[in-house]
């Protein structure tokens, strides 16, 4: 299983149409990487059901908190490697530092990773 790291909420100021930009990015390289023999896996698609089940109204309120980068923290725990996508990222880079720090591969670039 292959997170995918990168810009969710950074640079949008928490514009909906912006931050489904990001999404798409994120999940554009989800196929690939399943052809690859992976399973890609994003944060926000555990944490968003999550953080709408626990009655948040805006991104950053305190439901959204309790999700967000949690999530992507447990779920580094059963992962075996991160793709950390191109742009500033305060959690992207913190889920690369705790899959460094777990021993887990960071490829920074989908050519780099290899055929399961």
């Amino acid at each position: 299983m292959i997170l995918i790291a990168g810009r969710y909420r950074s640079g949008t100021n928490d514009d909906p149409k912006l931050i489904q930009k990001n999404m798409d990015r994120l999940e554009s390289v989800a196929l690939p990487i399943f052809r690859l023999g992976h399973v890609p896996m994003i944060g926000e698609w555990v944490a968003n059901p999550l953080i709408h089940l626990a009655g948040s109204k805006k991104p950053g309120d305190e439901a959204f908190t309790e999700f967000q980068y949690p999530v992507a923290h447990r779920l580094l725990l059963k992962c075996d490697a991160v793709l950390r996508l191109e742009g500033a990222s305060a959690g992207a880079d913190n889920d690369v530092r705790i899959a460094k720090e777990l021993g887990l591969k960071v490829y920074y670039r989908l050519e780099d990773i290899p055929k399961a």
